[in-house]
C-alpha cells in the first residue's frame, strides 16, 4: 500500500496562512484523516477559517491556539499526531531586519521547539517549509531560515535511526500568496496607480503556485528518508515581465533595491552540489554523511560539482501566457 493520510492525524503550524489553508483543503479533498489540527496564535484567523468551506463542515478539524516559541504548548498539541507541516514563520524581509530578536525567536528557536516537541510526542514525520532566501543568505530572514534548515536536517543526530524523521522543502515565490508581489500589483492596479514599482529591471525569481507547493510537500512526505532538503524544479521569470503581463499599459518605476534583497535567488548553491541528487521533478540536497545515499529512485543522479540552481541561470522560464493562466486561477 502506498503513502496515505487516511486515518492519520496531521498538524500544521501556521495553519491559517495561505499554504496552511490550501494544504488542509487538499488533505480533506483527497484523504480521510482522523484529525487535522491548525496550530497558530491568531484566534481571529482561526475563527474565520472555521466558518469557511471546506473547513466549516469538516468534523475532523481542530484549532489549537499556540506559538512555536512555546515548546510546552507545542508538545501538548503534538500528542497523538502522526505528521507535522511546519509552516509558521516571520517571513517579511524588512520586518525581520527591523525586528531581529523577534525573527530569531520564531524562525530559529521555534524550529528547535518543533523538533523537541516532535521527538517527545513521537511524531512520525515532520516537513518544514523553507525558502530560496536560505541559500547563501544576505538578509536576516534568509539566515534564520538557513539556521532552521540546519536544525531540521541535523535532528537525526539526536533521534538516531528511528522516528521522527525530519525533512525540509525549499522553494521560491508563491504566486498570489499574502504579502507577495502579485497582490501588491493587483492593489496598485485597482487603485489606478500611475506606475508599478520595480526595484531592478534585471531581477529574477523562481515562481510556484500554491497548489504546486502543497502537492510537492505531500510527495516529500512519501519520499523522505530523513534529513533531506527537497527542491522542486520550477520556472523563473523576470519581475519586470510579471509587471508587463499584469498591467501592459502601465509604465514601471524603478525604485531602490531593498536592504537584504538579491537580484537573483538560488535554491541549490555550488557548495551544496556535491551532496545533491537530481530526479526528474526535483533536486534533493542530502545531509553530508560518510557514505552516499542509495535509498532513492533508480533515476537519481548526482549533479556536477559546479552545478548551481539559480533563478537567472534556470533553463525553465515562465511564458506570459503561462503566467496569465496562473493569475486567472487565483
Amino acid at each position: 500500500m502506498g503513502f496515505t493520510l487516511d486515518g492519520k492525524t496531521i498538524l500544521v503550524t501556521g495553519g491559517t496562512g495561505s499554504f496552511g489553508r490550501r494544504f488542509i483543503a487538499t488533505v480533506l479533498r483527497n484523504y480521510v484523516p482522523k484529525k487535522v489540527i491548525v496550530f497558530s496564535r491568531d484566534e481571529a484567523k482561526q475563527w474565520e477559517m472555521s466558518l469557511e468551506e471546506p473547513f466549516r463542515d469538516a468534523s475532523v478539524m481542530r484549532y489549537f491556539i499556540g506559538d512555536v516559541r512555546d515548546v510546552d504548548r507545542l508538545e501538548m498539541a503534538f500528542r497523538g499526531v502522526d505528521y507535522v507541516v511546519h509552516a509558521a514563520a516571520l517571513k517579511h524581509i524588512t520586518v525581520a531586519e527591523y525586528n531581529p530578536f523577534e525573527c530569531i525567536q520564531t524562525n530559529v528557536h521555534g524550529a528547535e521547539n518543533v523538533v523537541r516537541a516532535a521527538m517527545r510526542a513521537q511524531v512520525k514525520r515532520v516537513v518544514a517549509l523553507s525558502t530560496d532566501k536560505a541559500a547563501n543568505p544576505i538578509n536576516l530572514y534568509g539566515a534564520s531560515k538557513l539556521a532552521s534548515d540546519k536544525i531540521f536536517t541535523a535532528a537525526r543526530h539526536v533521534v538516531g535511526g528511528g522516528e521522527p524523521k525530519f525533512a525540509v522543502v525549499r522553494y521560491g515565490n508563491v504566486v498570489g500568496s499574502r504579502g507577495s508581489i502579485v497582490p501588491l500589483f493587483k492593489k496598485l492596479i485597482a487603485e489606478k496607480s500611475e506606475a508599478l514599482p520595480i526595484t531592478d529591471v534585471r531581477m529574477t525569481r523562481f515562481w510556484i503556485t500554491l497548489q504546486q507547493g502543497v502537492d510537492f510537500v505531500l510527495s516529500c512526505f512519501e519520499m523522505m528518508r530523513g534529513s533531506e532538503i527537497f527542491v522542486p524544479k520550477i520556472p523563473s521569470m523576470k519581475v519586470v515581465d510579471l509587471a508587463a503581463v499584469m498591467a501592459p499599459d502601465l509604465p514601471i518605476k524603478v525604485v531602490d533595491i531593498r536592504p537584504g534583497e538579491k537580484l537573483h535567488e538560488a535554491m541549490v548553491t555550488e557548495d551544496d552540489a556535491r551532496n545533491t541528487l537530481e530526479l526528474p521533478d526535483r533536486y534533493i540536497i542530502l545531509a553530508p554523511t560518510p557514505e552516499p545515499s542509495s535509498e532513492y529512485h533508480l533515476e537519481q543522479r548526482p549533479v556536477q560539482e559546479d552545478f548551481e540552481y539559480s533563478s537567472e541561470r534556470n533553463s525553465d522560464w515562465l511564458t506570459p501566457d503561462q503566467l496569465r493562466e496562473i493569475l486567472a486561477d487565483l
